[in-house]
């Protein structure tokens, strides 16, 4: 699970990533085309042609992370904190309020 911070922010290159890219030419797109700094704790995501491949290169301040994952209904939005809930295997479209006081005080 990448633990995001609710300071972490979420950097989607636009353009189409060769999704074969490795960790350092991830790397290398990030400081050369997104001008952002690949050491920065934020998050940097990259999608392949079809739009169902998704990359992300993370730095958790003990090391660099690359994860991938793989959509199998196409393209969708998302803001960081449904990323977090998408990456950790959550339905991020049906949640639901599990418990809730019944009264104040």
């Amino acid at each position: 699970m990448i633990p995001v911070p609710s300071n972490t922010r979420v950097w989607l290159c636009a353009s189409v990533t060769d999704m074969r890219r490795g960790f350092n030419t991830l790397v290398a797109q990030v400081e050369d085309s997104l001008k952002g700094d690949p050491f920065s704790g934020h998050l940097f995501v990259f999608r392949g042609r079809r739009g169902d491949l998704l990359k992300i290169i993370w730095w958790d301040s003990q090391g660099a992370c690359l994860f991938s994952k793989r959509l199998e209904n196409g393209k969708v939005f998302l803001s960081a904190f449904q990323l977090s809930m998408l990456l950790e295997g959550i339905d991020w479209r049906m949640v639901k309020e599990t418990w809730r006081p019944l009264q104040a005080g």
